[in-house]
């Protein structure tokens, strides 16, 4: 592996483990802030916003940086953001401190998913990509059990200040291992760059990211009481089953990327999107059961995952454009409106009563959702090329 690379993993396990870990540790956050599960929730979702406002606008403003300076000042303010919610008093400054430090997240895998790109050998793209996303998956692998473990057993509080720690070895990592790269040609203004918007493409990558990766965020935001609640597994084990999952993202990354370089990235990205439909379904039906729960558990990881590199490579596929980087930061940007909306539609049926599985037919609705706008986005760039618009 590259080193240049394993330093864009390294941020992506930062990104992960800060984006991932408050899910595990929201009974415990619930309790010591005095708030039910659902209004903990929104720390979820306050995140997911701040990724979406901080992705276009902070990949704008660093325009006239190289990539390698980029990558690094946003790490910077990723790891001063998220130190905040190591010293927040009371749940609307931790509310604040979640939205403040989703800012750097989308422009980092934005910016990082062009650098991957371009540091790839030919016909490796989408690995190169599944590497950098590979952070992600080691964060759900080890980084969210170790700082759900640390959350629960000791203060939430301490998990966040690992997670500045992990921010702080990024930036050297980055200082050193990745490579010096030119800074884009200035071409004026660079708020030009939002001409891509009358592009119909990149509407409809919009609207994927932000509702098929949804299913994820609707089960795995409240895993914690699915499986304490419903399975009837110890709080206790919680740090082993966000391992379980982890280890299925993490197979689910690595599948994805070799897929969807296999494969046309569009045709992977549907099929994923059936076998989350098929996951959510049977875990509405086997929660019940500790063992095929914990089967689920990993199944779900795999399919909620393997999305990741095809979705990333045909967003990058989608739009040819000089503002690449902006393309390419909508992306995360929108797969936490995804989040957002995930983590907040999955609480509504909780609140009204349906018990702590009903979010998975949120899950189901969003991946169905996505399978259609895939199609239609298909169908629109056949008739394209074949009217030779």
């Amino acid at each position: 592996m590259k080193k240049s690379l394993l330093s864009l993993a390294l941020g992506g396990l930062g990104i992960g483990v800060t984006e991932f870990t408050i899910m595990g540790m929201l009974p415990d956050v619930a309790r010591d802030l005095d708030i039910s599960i659902p209004v903990a929730g929104y720390l979820i979702s306050a995140y997911a916003l701040g990724v979406v406002v901080g992705a276009p606008l902070l990949v704008i403003s660093m325009d006239r940086f190289s990539p390698t300076k980029t990558l690094i000042l946003l790490m910077v303010l990723f790891t001063v953001f998220n130190g905040l919610s190591i010293i927040a008093p009371d749940y609307e400054l931790l509310l604040a401190s979640r939205f403040v430090s989703g800012l750097p997240h989308g422009a980092f895998f934005g910016v990082g998913s062009v650098v991957a790109s371009r540091l790839a050998d030919k016909g490796r793209e989408a690995r190169a990509v599944a590497i950098m996303f590979s952070g992600l998956t080691v964060a759900n692998l080890l980084g969210v059990p170790l700082g759900t473990y640390i959350g629960h057993h000791f203060s939430w509080r301490y998990t966040f200040l690992l997670i500045a720690l992990i921010g702080l070895v990024t930036i050297l990592a980055l200082k050193v291992w990745m490579p010096k790269m030119e800074a884009r040609k200035n071409t004026g203004n660079p708020w030009k760059d939002f001409s891509i918007f009358r592009n119909g493409n990149v509407w409809f990558m919009v609207l994927i990211f932000s509702v098929a990766p949804g299913a994820l965020f609707a089960w795995i935001s409240y895993i914690a009481p699915l499986m304490t609640e419903v399975s009837g597994i110890a709080e206790k084990h919680l740090p082993y089953i966000m391992v379980l999952a982890g280890f299925g993202m993490f197979a689910g990354n690595l599948i994805g990327g070799k897929l969807s370089d296999a494969f046309s990235p569009s045709a992977t990205v549907i099929a994923i999107l059936g076998f989350q439909i098929v996951c959510m379904v049977l875990i509405y039906y086997t929660a019940f059961h500790p063992w095929a729960s914990l089967t689920m558990t990993f199944l779900t990881g795999v399919a909620t995952f393997a999305i990741v590199p095809p979705l990333t490579v045909l967003l990058l596929n989608s739009v040819k454009s000089d503002a690449e980087m902006l393309v390419a930061s909508l992306g995360p940007a929108c797969f936490n409106i995804a989040n957002a909306l995930g983590a907040f539609l999955g609480g509504i049926p909780i609140d009204k009563g349906y018990g702590y599985t009903s979010p998975e037919w949120v899950g189901v609705a969003m991946a169905a959702a996505g399978i259609a706008i895939s199609l239609l986005y298909l169908r629109r760039n056949k008739k394209l090329k074949y009217t030779g618009e």
